[in-house]
């Protein structure tokens, strides 16, 4: 048995938090408005973000920091992309030392262009980290559907530890020691949804969504490769095993933002109609950048940039991209 807390009481930290302590953990999850967390607590169930989910007793839940930090061995971080510097700033003043990080976040920090391992180790120093990612809806898993994900360090030895103390018979974790490759992999791929999501609403029909997934792969591991991950990862449960499941899912938010904004809707339109965080919004924007930064050609990734924030019509952004001169297919 190990002492657990999942910082951050989204859809997948509450996912986690039930799976681990089904395996025997003293697990606490944290959330960041007491309020809210005080109602979790009262009715076992995560309403806002795992509807019709049942939390066990066994879960302590709280929104104390102190309460989620002190005497725990492994911390999962499980905040959306965007707020993970703030909270990872609220646990500078506490003892890390002998601490393991999980990172479960699929994103990009806008501005910095940060990984969220990169953040936690500018913010917390030396510690060990892990990143445990792949294709992982969280309902189905919470529900007890068999999925696979892998869990990555540098620090093989870190890689299988968190591997035992995730892995049951319903979920089955691999090791990798490309963390680059594997956070790239998670994060890129919700871009990829939200363009999947734009041509289902257009109408198109399989022929449409195969191309892009391919294509969008490709475009995945051009930026991972000029980042410094291995092409192979991208081919992989993080790449595109995560990539399908996101752009297929009917629980995957991305997919549903993206078909909202097929229908006409704006950006800010799209966004309000669900509290749950649309990590590919903002990691189309930290993608765009890194691209050009990197000069790699990413053109349907800048397609769905400029229609997000430079209000591009989505058809015309499919005719761009159908029209560019012909080439070979291939990597580069």
């Amino acid at each position: 048995m190990r002492n657990i807390s999942i910082i951050g009481d989204g859809g997948w930290g509450t996912t986690l938090a039930i799976l681990l302590s089904g395996k025997g953990h003293n697990v606490t999850l944290w959330g960041a408005f007491p309020e809210y967390v005080e109602t979790v607590k009262a009715k076992r169930v995560n309403a806002k973000f795992l509807p019709g989910i049942k939390i066990p007793h066994e879960v302590n839940i709280t929104s104390s920091l102190n309460e989620a930090i002190e005497g725990k061995e492994i911390i999962v971080l499980a905040v959306p992309s965007q707020y993970m510097r703030s909270v990872l700033t609220r646990l500078t003043p506490y003892k890390l030392a002998g601490k393991v990080f999980v990172s479960v976040t699929k994103g990009i920090e806008n501005k910095t262009l940060k990984r969220m391992s990169e953040i936690a180790y500018e913010l917390l120093g030396k510690i060990d980290i892990c990143v445990l990612s792949g294709p992982s809806i969280a309902h189905e898993v919470a529900q007890g559907s068999p999925a696979t994900l892998v869990a990555s360090s540098g620090n093989s030895a870190l890689a299988k530890d968190i591997q035992d103390v995730f892995i049951t018979d319903r979920f089955r974790i691999y090791t990798n020691d490309d963390m680059i490759g594997v956070e790239l992999g998670g994060s890129l791929k919700n871009i990829i949804a939200i363009a999947a999501g734009i041509c289902d609403s257009l109408g198109f029909g399989t022929n449409a969504k195969a191309a892009l997934l391919t294509r969008g792969l490709i475009e995945m591991a051009r930026l991972g490769v000029a980042l410094g991950a291995k092409k192979d990862t991208f081919y992989g449960l993080s790449g595109l095993g995560d990539l399908t499941t996101t752009c297929i899912s009917k629980y995957s938010r991305n997919h549903h933002f993206g078909e909202e904004i097929g229908k006409g809707k704006s950006l800010k339109e799209a966004l309000k109609e669900t509290e749950m965080v649309v990590e590919g919004v903002a990691t189309t924007e930290s993608a765009y950048e890194l691209a050009r930064k990197h000069k790699a050609q990413m053109p349907i990734i800048s397609e769905i940039y400029k229609v997000l924030y430079e209000n591009k019509d989505p058809k015309k952004g499919v005719h761009d991209l159908m029209t560019r001169s012909p080439r070979e297919e291939g990597f580069y």
